[in-house]
């Protein structure tokens, strides 16, 4: 059998994959990276995008979709710590649809307020997130 490579992937919320793996792809920063074992060390910034997991003997990748993040490569291992990420398997279209009224709420409570008063903190997040179910259901639906 060919040398595997460890797959550690992260966010603030929690540990989303950690295994070995045959092959992760994933959007850096310059563009699109591939990742087999015996990789050269990098350490680089990712894209808001999907990392694609291929374990050994699967018939299909599995996807997680993160929101950027930081990616470190050493020569038998990966660790991707993502600003926000959620699994593929975890969306649904009734999810996406509370991301965009709670979206929608925050709009319409934020609408009246000058600017010096709006916590764009709050809102980034938010639309982070919100952004973040779009684009994994999207795929999600896409691949199926």
């Amino acid at each position: 059998m060919d040398k595997l490579l460890h797959v550690d992937i992260l966010s603030v919320e929690e540990l989303l994959y950690s295994g070995d793996v045959a092959f992760v792809s994933l959007p850096g920063e310059e563009g699109e990276l591939g990742i087999y074992p015996r990789h050269a060390p990098l350490l680089t910034r990712i894209r808001p995008g999907i990392v694609n997991i291929r374990e050994p003997g699967a018939t299909g990748d599995q996807h997680i979709f993160v929101a950027g993040g930081v990616l470190e490569v050493r020569h038998d291992s990966v660790i991707v710590l993502a600003d926000h990420a959620i699994r593929s398997s975890a969306l649904d279209a009734a999810k996406a649809d509370e991301a965009r009224r709670k979206a929608a709420d925050l709009r319409a409570q934020f609408a009246g307020q000058r600017e010096r008063e709006f916590n764009f903190a709050a809102a980034k997040s938010e639309l982070m997130d919100e952004l973040a179910r779009f684009f994994a259901l999207a795929l999600h639906k896409v691949s199926r």
